[in-house]
């Protein structure tokens, strides 16, 4: 869960007053988790490094707006949140849905049968993903993957309250409904 710390809200407090260390620290704890999400809504690399980039360039210009320090991981989210948003628009189409799965350092501590049956649950999951609308993709990925509240979801996404907790039971049934055609009557 990206929850912010006494620590963290004093790097929030020093980033605001112009310290490179501080926006190096924050880059440094939030640049996976974002790309992670961001990746995940538009399913391409070189895209979701510039939106990660973009996100991090407008929290620089803006982090005087933030009103609460504490609320820091949750207001990145929701800049990258209305990038990807952007980005969608600006394709007038869906996201491809290419997937590209690269080689993890944890992997190589575990046994090539442990590796393989990873890879495919890793695989499986994101085809499933895939197959959602980017709204339920994006509330599925922000409540299971990133750990947020439905509240923060809420504020992530810009949509209300009865509208992620909705999102949210719609992904899940859609999941089980995916999992349900594919593994059928055999």
């Amino acid at each position: 869960m990206l929850v912010v710390a006494d620590d963290e809200q004093s790097t929030v407090k020093q980033a605001r007053a112009g310290s490179p260390d501080a926006w190096d620290a924050l880059f440094r704890r939030y640049q996976l988790p974002l790309y992670v999400y961001v990746f995940e809504l538009v399913q391409h690399e070189q895209t979701s490094l510039d939106l990660v980039q973009e996100t991090f360039i407008n929290a620089a210009r803006h982090l005087d707006g933030l009103r609460d320090d504490a609320k820091f991981g949750s207001w990145l989210f929701r800049i990258a949140h209305q990038k990807c948003v952007q980005h969608w628009r600006k394709q007038k189409s869906s996201p491809d849905f290419a997937i590209e799965l690269d080689d993890e350092s944890s992997e190589e501590q575990l046994d090539p049968r442990e590796m393989l049956i990873r890879r495919e649950q890793e695989e499986k999951f994101m085809t499933l993903l895939s197959q959602l609308p980017p709204a339920h993709r994006s509330v599925l990925l922000l409540h299971y993957v990133e750990d947020f509240s439905l509240e923060e979801i809420a504020v992530i996404t810009g949509a209300r309250l009865g509208t992620v907790k909705s999102r949210l039971h719609y992904a899940r049934n859609s999941l089980r409904r995916i999992l349900g055609e594919q593994s059928g009557p055999n």
